[in-house]
């Protein structure tokens, strides 16, 4: 149905569940941050946090999404609390592009995809559910990777489980230095 503005509108609730931000739902723990980014930490051992982290660098990391829109789905991000890509120091930039261009190299080796989208949705109003803790999608992408299931049935088909992603990617993973 077309309204007197002449949009249709597709009404999607669920989705406020990704729109609400990460301050607005209670830490599991008390002694964990609220920021989910913010729980995975420099160093693994402290970390409850971190089973789909896929690579670690000294200020910034990769992660698999943990609800991804298509297999091999991460976010590169530095440890610290940042919003915006202009708060981010020299170091923090430097690694992010960086770890940014590896996770399209291992993907590439591992996956195989047709093209990629890669981005920044900075502030909620954007798309970014976790705006406060910037961080940076990396999405393969194939042919065809949005079908009937996606658009019909409102459901995304997944062939692969997140730890198999996970330990294929970190297996394949080279970092410099």
């Amino acid at each position: 149905m077309t309204d007197p503005d002449g949009l249709e509108r597709l009404w999607t609730p669920h989705r406020m569940a990704y729109v609400r931000t990460a301050a607005d739902e209670p830490a599991p723990d008390p002694d964990l941050p609220a920021c989910p980014f913010c729980r995975i930490t420099v160093d693994p051992a402290t970390s409850r946090d971190d089973a789909l982290v896929v690579a670690r660098g000294a200020s910034a990391y990769a992660v698999l999404n943990l609800y991804p829109y298509n297999p091999g789905h991460l976010m590169v991000l530095p440890y610290r609390h940042v919003a915006d890509y202009t708060d981010l120091d020299a170091a923090e930039t430097a690694e992010v592009a960086d770890l940014t261009k590896q996770a399209l190299e291992t993907i590439r080796r591992v996956a195989q995809p047709h093209a990629f989208n890669v981005g920044i949705n900075l502030g909620g109003v954007a798309g970014g559910s976790l705006s406060g803790h910037l961080h940076q999608h990396v999405v393969p992408r194939w042919s065809g990777d949005a079908n009937f299931m996606t658009v019909v049935a409102g459901t995304k088909t997944l062939p692969q489980l997140l730890e198999e992603t996970r330990d294929l990617l970190a297996a394949a993973w080279v970092q410099d230095g």
